[in-house]
């Protein structure tokens, strides 16, 4: 092997919306195959190349929900085995298994109170399906803040990878090759740069040839060339083309991946394959930066806001139907009676974490009606919770003994129904990608606490 110092992480996103998994076998089995097969290749190539593959690899938790269900496990038996795929990530040394958020929300641009069970919640199923945690966390479409440290420190994160575009190093120098700590109230956790460029060119297509060649190019024009150059990569896993290719041979793995093990490991090639845990342990990062609030570029957008997300009228009207819902889902458990859970509290818990899924506003206006999908059974659930708690806590407003002057009004919600331009259109699909509309049932929350409520957190912890 090769004495370079430039090191590469290799990281591959997967997530499917709610219900996809089911809605894609009934709807168009050959595309729910190639999506499949994506998340088994990784785990395959990774043993073939024990030695030298180093891959990162990161599941939404609303991804492994459907995984693990075992009608999900049922549907797809014919095409894979999904549990012996699953154990065979459990069991890869060379794989770093990454966390995001449980539901893929846009953490900016969701209430702060609901970041720890978004992190919890993907936490519990990583752990469920691979018998391990996560230390490295990939920010779902890459939106961060610099308030989410606390949040992901107090997790169990150690670092995070965000878009380089927007890492701003205190001493002035753009420098995406290294890694940096980013401190927001005391609490700071290490930070990976993206490379925006060459991460495009691993979406889109690319060759080991042309990659080292890139790379050398790239860090030698650095402003540290003759120090160690990290250079991170990272896309989604089983989007496009390039990756669902059926003919491997003409794909991401076997065109570009493994001619590049072939050439490490023959000793010839000057990019080392490197975890991002084991680097940062060698070489821990010193320097300080401020990371600006952003995304990653898709499509046309830039990621330098959340336009993508927000920037309509019917996406800003949506999201804030989701937050004023959180506020409501908060207050009732600030109210309500010690060691009395309540089912209902506990089904809107989880429809409003599921209305926070990023892709409901990405797809705009033909996915939007499946966030409403969410929230109108969410409201009509904290209408049931509060019903309860009026009839059986003295004090409520509505309680027959009286209502106390200190207690929130019930309405003066945020509205939960979708405006009448927002009506579910024929079919909600965009592209090739489907989602599946509401199920029946919704997984009650993890209780944690007295009607199913977590403690509210201040300043993201």
């Amino acid at each position: 092997m090769t004495g370079s110092t430039i090191f590469h992480a290799l990281g591959l996103h997967m997530h499917q919306p709610p219900g996809n998994l089911r809605l894609l076998i009934e709807a168009n089995p050959w595309e729910a195959e190639q999506i499949l097969r994506c998340y088994e290749r990784p785990v395959r190539y990774a043993a073939r190349y024990p030695d030298v593959a180093r891959l990162h690899i990161g599941f939404s938790g609303v991804l492994l929900d459907q995984l693990l269900d075992p009608d999900i496990i049922d549907r797809y038996r014919h095409i894979l085995d999904i549990p012996e795929m699953l154990a065979r990530y459990a069991q890869a040394d060379n794989i770093e298994l990454i966390g995001t958020g449980h539901f893929h929300p846009i953490f900016p641009l969701i209430p702060q109170a609901d970041w720890p069970e978004q992190l919890e919640r993907e936490r519990l199923v990583m752990l469920r399906a691979f018998g391990r945690t996560p230390l490295g966390f990939w920010p779902p479409e890459m939106a961060f803040t610099m308030e989410m440290i606390p949040a992901l420190v107090e997790a169990g994160y150690e670092y995070l990878v965000v878009d380089g575009v927007h890492v701003r190093p205190e001493d002035g120098i753009s420098d995406v090759f290294r890694p940096y700590q980013a401190c927001h109230e005391g609490v700071c956790i290490t930070v990976v740069a993206r490379d925006r460029d060459v991460s495009n060119a691993q979406e889109s297509g690319l060759d080991a040839n042309w990659f080292q060649n890139e790379v050398r190019w790239r860090t030698g024009g650095s402003p540290r060339p003759h120090e160690a150059r990290l250079v991170t990569t990272w896309s989604d896993g089983e989007n496009g083309a390039w990756f669902r290719q059926s003919e491997e041979g003409a794909g991401f793995f076997g065109h570009f991946f493994a001619p590049y093990m072939e050439h490490f490991r023959g000793g010839e090639y000057p990019v080392t394959p490197v975890s991002l845990s084991a680097y940062l342990t060698s070489n821990p990062a010193v320097a300080r930066a401020q990371v600006q609030t952003g995304a990653w570029n898709l499509g046309t957008g830039s990621g330098y806001d959340f336009s993508q997300w927000g920037g309509s009228d019917q996406q800003r009207t949506a999201a804030a139907a989701v937050s004023g819902l959180s506020a409501r889902y908060w207050d009732l458990c600030e109210r309500w009676p010690a060691g009395r859970p309540h089912p209902a509290l506990e089904r809107a818990r989880s429809l409003i974490l599921e209305a926070q899924t990023s892709c409901f506003l990405f797809w705009g206006p033909a996915w939007i009606p499946l966030l409403y999908e969410r929230t109108i059974p969410a409201a009509a659930e904290l209408d049931a919770a509060e019903a309860s708690l009026k009839s059986a806590v003295p004090g409520t407003p509505g309680h027959p003994l009286g209502e106390s002057e200190s207690a929130a009004p019930v309405g003066a919600q945020a509205s939960v129904s979708p405006p009448a331009a927002a009506s579910p259109p024929a079919a909600a699909v965009v592209a090739t990608t489907q989602i599946a509309p509401l199920p029946d049932s919704t997984a009650p929350a993890p209780h944690r606490g007295d009607g199913g409520c977590g403690p509210q957190p201040t300043s993201g912890r």
